[in-house]
Protein backbone atom coordinates (compact mmCIF):
# COMPACT_ATOMS: atom_id res chain seq x y z
CA UNK A 1 0.00 0.00 0.00
CA UNK A 2 2.60 2.73 1.08
CA UNK A 3 4.27 2.34 -2.41
CA UNK A 4 1.23 2.78 -4.49
CA UNK A 5 1.81 5.42 -7.13
CA UNK A 6 -1.32 8.09 -7.16
CA UNK A 7 -1.78 10.68 -9.63
CA UNK A 8 -1.19 14.50 -8.66
CA UNK A 9 -3.27 16.87 -9.70
CA UNK A 10 -3.53 20.92 -9.86
CA UNK A 11 -6.63 22.98 -8.07
CA UNK A 12 -8.53 22.30 -10.91
CA UNK A 13 -8.37 17.82 -10.77
CA UNK A 14 -5.67 18.09 -13.67
CA UNK A 15 -2.90 15.51 -13.66
CA UNK A 16 0.29 17.17 -13.58
CA UNK A 17 2.72 14.00 -12.42
CA UNK A 18 2.55 11.32 -9.76
CA UNK A 19 4.21 10.43 -6.67
CA UNK A 20 4.08 7.58 -3.93
CA UNK A 21 1.43 7.87 -1.60
CA UNK A 22 3.43 8.40 1.26
CA UNK A 23 4.83 11.21 -0.48
CA UNK A 24 1.80 12.81 -1.65
CA UNK A 25 0.37 12.49 2.35
CA UNK A 26 3.54 13.78 3.62
CA UNK A 27 3.94 16.54 1.34
CA UNK A 28 -0.05 17.52 1.43
CA UNK A 29 -0.32 16.84 -2.11
CA UNK A 30 -3.73 17.29 -4.34
CA UNK A 31 -4.67 13.98 -5.12
CA UNK A 32 -8.03 11.59 -5.91
CA UNK A 33 -9.99 9.43 -4.27
CA UNK A 34 -13.84 7.92 -4.04
CA UNK A 35 -16.26 7.11 -1.55
CA UNK A 36 -19.15 4.52 -2.06
CA UNK A 37 -22.23 4.96 -0.28
CA UNK A 38 -24.09 1.28 0.20
CA UNK A 39 -27.82 1.48 0.65
CA UNK A 40 -29.58 -1.52 0.82
CA UNK A 41 -33.38 -1.91 -0.05
CA UNK A 42 -34.82 -0.53 3.63
CA UNK A 43 -33.23 2.56 2.75
CA UNK A 44 -30.37 1.74 5.76
CA UNK A 45 -26.37 2.75 4.79
CA UNK A 46 -23.73 0.25 5.27
CA UNK A 47 -20.36 1.56 7.15
CA UNK A 48 -17.43 -0.22 7.94
CA UNK A 49 -14.86 0.40 11.27
CA UNK A 50 -11.66 0.66 9.63
CA UNK A 51 -9.38 -1.54 10.65
CA UNK A 52 -6.73 -0.20 13.51
CA UNK A 53 -4.03 -1.76 10.94
CA UNK A 54 -4.48 1.64 8.80
CA UNK A 55 -2.08 4.43 9.39
CA UNK A 56 -4.94 7.72 9.27
CA UNK A 57 -8.50 7.14 10.90
CA UNK A 58 -7.45 3.94 12.41
CA UNK A 59 -10.84 2.11 14.16
CA UNK A 60 -13.02 4.84 12.72
CA UNK A 61 -16.31 4.33 10.61
CA UNK A 62 -16.31 5.47 7.35
CA UNK A 63 -18.13 4.99 4.19
CA UNK A 64 -18.93 1.76 2.57
CA UNK A 65 -15.81 1.64 0.76
CA UNK A 66 -13.16 4.26 -0.28
CA UNK A 67 -9.86 3.93 -1.71
CA UNK A 68 -7.62 6.12 -3.67
CA UNK A 69 -7.52 6.59 -7.37
CA UNK A 70 -4.73 4.77 -8.96
CA UNK A 71 -2.27 6.14 -11.26
CA UNK A 72 -3.86 5.86 -14.81
CA UNK A 73 -7.33 4.80 -13.10
CA UNK A 74 -10.12 7.23 -13.40
CA UNK A 75 -12.97 7.46 -10.76
CA UNK A 76 -15.50 5.12 -11.93
CA UNK A 77 -13.52 1.68 -12.47
CA UNK A 78 -11.72 3.00 -8.90
CA UNK A 79 -14.87 3.05 -6.69
CA UNK A 80 -16.27 -0.52 -8.86
CA UNK A 81 -12.39 -2.10 -7.50
CA UNK A 82 -12.77 -0.21 -3.95
CA UNK A 83 -16.37 -2.18 -3.69
CA UNK A 84 -14.97 -4.97 -4.76
CA UNK A 85 -11.77 -5.45 -2.92
CA UNK A 86 -12.96 -4.11 0.22
CA UNK A 87 -16.36 -5.59 0.15
CA UNK A 88 -16.48 -8.34 -2.15
CA UNK A 89 -19.30 -6.96 -4.72
CA UNK A 90 -19.59 -6.24 -7.38
CA UNK A 91 -21.49 -2.67 -8.28
CA UNK A 92 -21.11 -1.74 -11.60
CA UNK A 93 -24.82 -2.17 -12.33
CA UNK A 94 -26.22 0.27 -9.92
CA UNK A 95 -23.14 2.59 -9.25
CA UNK A 96 -24.29 6.02 -9.36
CA UNK A 97 -22.00 9.05 -9.03
CA UNK A 98 -23.53 12.17 -6.47
CA UNK A 99 -21.14 14.47 -6.19
CA UNK A 100 -17.88 15.59 -6.04
CA UNK A 101 -15.51 17.27 -3.29
CA UNK A 102 -13.05 19.64 -3.79
CA UNK A 103 -9.53 19.05 -2.55
CA UNK A 104 -8.98 20.76 1.21
CA UNK A 105 -6.55 20.69 3.93
CA UNK A 106 -10.01 18.77 6.03
CA UNK A 107 -9.97 16.38 3.46
CA UNK A 108 -6.75 15.28 3.07
CA UNK A 109 -6.29 17.15 -0.05
CA UNK A 110 -8.15 14.65 -2.05
CA UNK A 111 -10.61 15.43 -4.74
CA UNK A 112 -13.49 12.71 -3.61
CA UNK A 113 -15.99 11.49 -6.24
CA UNK A 114 -18.71 10.31 -4.36
CA UNK A 115 -20.82 7.41 -5.37
CA UNK A 116 -23.76 5.62 -4.04
CA UNK A 117 -25.45 1.70 -4.72
CA UNK A 118 -27.62 -0.75 -4.19
CA UNK A 119 -26.57 -3.91 -2.52
CA UNK A 120 -28.10 -6.23 0.13
CA UNK A 121 -24.97 -7.79 1.56
CA UNK A 122 -23.71 -10.51 2.42
CA UNK A 123 -20.20 -8.85 2.25
CA UNK A 124 -17.06 -10.00 2.30
CA UNK A 125 -14.68 -7.82 4.20
CA UNK A 126 -11.56 -7.25 3.52
CA UNK A 127 -9.50 -8.12 6.44
CA UNK A 128 -6.48 -5.63 5.94
CA UNK A 129 -8.38 -2.89 5.11
CA UNK A 130 -12.11 -3.20 7.79
CA UNK A 131 -12.03 -4.17 11.11
CA UNK A 132 -16.33 -4.28 11.30
CA UNK A 133 -19.24 -2.66 9.40
CA UNK A 134 -22.64 -2.55 10.01
CA UNK A 135 -26.17 -0.66 8.37
CA UNK A 136 -27.20 1.88 9.83
CA UNK A 137 -30.62 3.94 9.15
CA UNK A 138 -30.35 7.53 7.86
CA UNK A 139 -31.44 8.97 10.90
CA UNK A 140 -29.15 7.73 13.34
CA UNK A 141 -26.36 8.26 10.97
CA UNK A 142 -27.73 12.23 10.87
CA UNK A 143 -28.17 12.29 14.36
CA UNK A 144 -24.57 11.10 15.00
CA UNK A 145 -22.90 13.45 12.10
CA UNK A 146 -24.97 16.31 13.93
CA UNK A 147 -23.26 15.44 17.47
CA UNK A 148 -19.77 15.77 15.63
CA UNK A 149 -19.66 11.69 17.14
CA UNK A 150 -15.96 11.44 17.17
CA UNK A 151 -15.79 7.75 15.99
CA UNK A 152 -16.79 8.92 12.87
CA UNK A 153 -14.23 10.38 10.33
CA UNK A 154 -13.86 13.56 9.51
CA UNK A 155 -14.48 12.93 5.76
CA UNK A 156 -17.60 11.06 6.37
CA UNK A 157 -19.64 13.84 8.51
CA UNK A 158 -18.32 15.85 5.72
CA UNK A 159 -19.92 13.51 2.96
CA UNK A 160 -23.09 12.62 4.66
CA UNK A 161 -23.88 16.83 5.74
CA UNK A 162 -23.13 17.52 1.38
CA UNK A 163 -25.37 13.98 0.71
CA UNK A 164 -27.94 15.36 2.65
CA UNK A 165 -28.30 18.49 0.63
CA UNK A 166 -29.22 16.51 -2.16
Amino acid sequence: MHHELLSVVDENDRIIGSRPRHQIHAQGLRHRAVHILVFNDQGQLFLQKRSMKKDLNKGLWDTSAAGHVDEGEDYQPCAQREAEEELGILVADTLEALFKLTATPRLGMEFIQVYQCRHNGPFQLAAEEIDDGQWFSPQEISQRVNDDDHTLTDTFKIIWQRYQQI
